[in-house]
């Protein structure tokens, strides 16, 4: 969270501020201090999943990812995951609105949750974005998807992200889950 404050700080501060000089002074020392500390990747990548429907360091939803919006998805009924987040300048890819890659992030991410909460979880095949309107910054965006159906290993998920009551884009996905294990300890 505080460093999601820096990124927002940052993006909105004047490149010729007198100030910068010390702030990027002090963001070396708290690089330095946190460097000093760091684990082994392969022993973070193995901690990574907790079971809670997300990876730690998901780029779209990580708690643990700072550059990942703060959207936190949880279960609206019905089959459906919801989540709202309000985006700034970090984000934005035409002036005053959110860049379109950064939508497909969320959507993406949304019907990840969506198939986990459906106790199906799959890997993105295909992800199709309608972009209906620019989505905004600085505007509270509610972010939604829900599992339509199953077929053998494969899962149709939708979703849309909706500002100020209006679909600013939708999404429909194909998700494969991994194969069943053989039992022998390999993939069948």
């Amino acid at each position: 969270t505080a460093v999601r404050r820096i990124m927002e700080a940052l993006a909105r501060t004047s490149a010729d501020a007198s100030h910068i000089p010390g702030a990027t002074a002090e963001l070396e020392r708290i690089a330095a201090s946190l460097e000093d500390r760091i684990r082994p990747v392969d022993l973070q990548l193995s901690e990574m999943w907790r079971g809670e429907g997300i990876a730690r360091h998901d780029p779209a939803t990580g708690p643990e990812n700072p550059i990942a919006p703060p959207l936190s998805m949880h279960d609206a009924g019905d089959g459906w995951a919801q989540g709202t987040v309000t985006l700034g300048l970090p984000y934005q890819g035409p002036p005053g609105n959110v860049h379109g890659g950064v939508c497909a992030l969320l959507l993406d991410a949304a019907l990840a949750v969506a198939n986990h909460l459906a106790g199906t979880n799959g890997m993105t095949a295909q992800l199709d974005i309608t972009y209906r309107l620019p989505t905004p910054l600085y505007v509270p965006l509610t972010v939604r998807a829900k599992q339509l159906r199953q077929d053998g290993r494969k899962r149709y998920t939708v979703g849309e992200i909706v500002a100020d009551g209006r679909v600013r884009a939708t999404a429909n996905g194909l998700f494969i889950a991994r194969p069943a294990s053989s039992g022998k300890g390999r993939s069948a």
